[in-house]
């Protein structure tokens, strides 16, 4: 495998200056697209969000751990202050007019919510040009392309958030898509979820009127689909005419999949992630599609005590 080069020497943390976007950029970047950048461009922000930092990273780059970005154990996918946003951006480096790519681990498909989550919440903060690493951190080793074990000395921006909720839908607003059925409402989760078989945090049982578009339907393995097949599946779902499309899973995890094939892929309009996601909506007691009655709940969870037994 290759080691820093002087590829590394392009990615230290500079000053900001303002950038126009760089050639050859896009929001999903594979390898070898984003080493032919960094080889012309000298003011690119990596970041990690996941995967042990320390053993080895994109030279440069600097670490901004998952659990930064998300709400507390009750609810994963609540928002956080902006405040605190504004600050770990501002931590790792980050200004909004400079590239930034997310880089996850690319253990597995999963693991891609990871990235795929920060990508949209420093859109909404006001960072204008992202990029997702298609396979993360797995993928560039494999490409055997520079790879550093040795801490990079960020420093710190005085980035300044202003966020917008033109991608971010509330509880209380998908509350009232429900009841006007005026909107495509996607479960992204595997469908035992979706059918009320599974739950975790919240209630089994899905959104009223939801329908089924698991996350994996993007993926290629553990690399995300490119624009043209992202667009292939949601033009074969119906949702190019959609006034609004809302992507929700249990915590917004798997959910930022789906917006970020959606929107950022496909390029779908008025595509909006459910942050809280059923987390949240159950919690209000609203009632679901596919909740199963109280005596099949008793029976399966009762069942799942005992299975964890042994």
């Amino acid at each position: 495998m290759l080691r820093t080069t002087a590829l590394s020497l392009s990615l230290l943390a500079l000053p900001s200056l303002a950038l126009a976007t760089p050639q050859g950029w896009g929001p999903l970047l594979e390898p070898a697209e984003l080493a032919a950048i960094l080889e012309t461009e000298d003011n690119i922000r990596i970041i990690h969000v996941s995967g042990d930092f320390e053993a080895g990273h994109i030279p440069g780059a600097a670490y901004s751990p998952y659990a930064n970005w998300r709400g507390g154990p009750s609810n994963p996918g609540a928002l956080l202050p902006e405040l605190e946003y504004e600050l770990e951006a501002a931590r790792v480096g980050v200004e909004a007019d400079v590239p930034v790519v997310i880089v996850h681990s690319g253990e597995n498909q999963t693991d891609m919510g990871t990235a795929a989550r920060v990508y949209w919440t420093l859109k909404s903060l006001g960072v204008q040009d992202l990029a997702l690493l298609n396979g993360g951190f797995a993928a560039w080793q494999n490409a055997e392309l520079p790879v550093s074990t040795t801490p990079v000395e960020v420093a710190e921006t005085d980035f300044m958030a202003e966020w917008t909720n033109e991608w971010y839908i509330s509880t209380t607003e998908v509350a009232e898509l429900v009841d006007s059925g005026e909107a495509r409402l996607l479960d992204s989760r595997p469908s035992g979820f979706f059918e009320g078989l599974a739950w975790s945090i919240a209630r089994p049982g899905t959104v009223r009127g939801a329908e089924n578009l698991e996350y994996g339907d993007f993926f290629d393995g553990n690399r995300m689909v490119s624009s043209e097949r992202a667009f292939e599946v949601a033009e074969s779902k119906g949702l190019l005419e959609a006034p609004v499309t809302v992507s929700f899973c249990n915590t917004g995890h798997w959910a930022a999949l789906n917006w970020f094939a959606l929107s950022e892929l496909a390029g779908i309009e008025n595509t909006r992630l459910y942050a809280e996601s059923m987390a949240e909506y159950a919690v209000h007691g609203h009632e679901l599609d596919n909740e199963p009655t109280r005596l099949a709940y008793l029976w399966r969870s009762t069942k799942r005590w005992v299975e964890g037994l042994f």
